[in-house]
C-alpha cells in the first residue's frame, strides 16, 4: 500500500468533524427538551401544574469505586389519591396505594428493558440491566 491519499483523509476529517457536531446538537436539543418539559410544568405564577413532579436536588457521590451513591429530592404537585414517586427513573406522581403497601414495581421504577425487582425488606427496590449491572434505590 502507498501513502495515504490526501483527499480520503480530509474526507475522513469531514465525516468525524460532521459527527461531533451532530452529537453536540443532539446533546444540546436533548438539554433543550428537557428545559421546555420543565417549563410547560410551571404555571404562570411558579407553581407546579397538577400531576407534574421538578427535581430540585440531585447529589452524587463516586469516592467509592465501582459504586455511585445518588440522591435526589423532588417537588411535586399530585392529584388527588396519588403521592410523589418514581418512573421511568423520574420523579412522577404515583397512585398512594402503591406506597402504603410497598409494593414499589407497580410504579415502573425502572426504565424500559430493565428488571424491577423488591428489596427483601421492602425498603425499595433494584432495576436489574440486560447486561447484568444492579441499581438499588431506597426509599426514606
Amino acid at each position: 500500500m502507498g501513502p495515504p491519499n490526501k483527499a480520503l483523509l480530509n474526507f475522513k476529517e469531514r465525516k468525524i468533524q460532521c459527527l461531533d457536531r451532530a452529537r453536540n446538537n443532539e446533546e444540546d436539543l436533548q438539554r433543550r427538551q428537557q428545559l421546555l418539559n420543565h417549563l410547560s410544568c410551571l404555571q404562570a405564577d411558579g407553581q407546579l401544574a397538577a400531576g407534574t413532579c421538578e427535581i430540585v436536588t440531585l447529589d452524587r457521590d463516586s469516592s467509592q469505586p465501582r459504586r455511585t451513591i445518588a440522591r435526589q429530592t423532588a417537588r411535586c404537585a399530585c392529584k388527588r389519591g396519588q403521592i410523589a414517586g418514581t418512573t421511568r427513573a423520574r420523579p412522577a406522581c404515583v397512585d398512594a396505594r402503591i406506597i402504603k403497601t410497598k409494593q414499589w414495581c407497580d410504579m415502573l421504577p425502572c426504565l424500559e428493558g430493565e428488571g424491577c425487582d423488591l428489596l427483601i425488606n421492602r425498603s425499595g427496590w433494584t432495576c436489574t440491566q440486560p447486561g447484568g449491572r444492579i441499581k438499588t434505590t431506597t426509599v426514606s
